[in-house]
């Protein structure tokens, strides 16, 4: 892994989680809508509530995995902080900071800190360069994000 994947994970890692929340709402979504079909067949009385508690379930374990994920979010962006830390050149890391925990495009970053686009990429190349990944994988990458 080089220096930008290690950095990226986070980015991916808190795109997981905005999707699996986008799913929380359709399901929440579709749990709400009620629809009834006319028939002159008899049905169980159960079959529409074990719908509906399947669908509350399924909400319910993806809420939990949310909360795993965040709780791996949190511990991978501290990692990855303390990372960007050991970079002297303060501009350095704050370019990283701004890329890879806050998910700033570069022409965001030229633009917050007063610098042209080339300015910032330069910067960021030397940075990148700076990187040292700790020779253990990083905790988010073991659990397979």
């Amino acid at each position: 892994m080089n220096a930008k994947e290690y950095l990226s994970q986070a980015f991916y890692l808190d795109e997981r989680i905005n999707n699996k929340i986008e799913q929380i709402d359709m399901l929440n979504s579709l749990a709400t809508k009620a629809t009834t079909t006319l028939s002159d067949m008899p049905r169980s009385r159960n079959e529409s509530t074990s719908k509906m508690e399947d669908t509350i379930i399924k909400i319910i374990t993806l809420q939990e995995e949310i909360n795993k994920d965040i709780i791996r979010l949190v511990d991978l962006k501290r990692e990855i902080i303390g990372v960007i830390n050991k970079i002297k050149n303060k501009e350095h890391q704050t370019i990283l900071e701004k890329r890879y925990l806050c998910f700033l495009n570069f022409e965001q970053i030229a633009v917050d800190m007063n610098f042209s686009i080339q300015h910032i990429f330069r910067i960021h190349n030397k940075a990148i360069g700076q990187i040292q990944i700790p020779k253990e994988e990083s905790k988010c990458d073991r659990k397979r994000v």
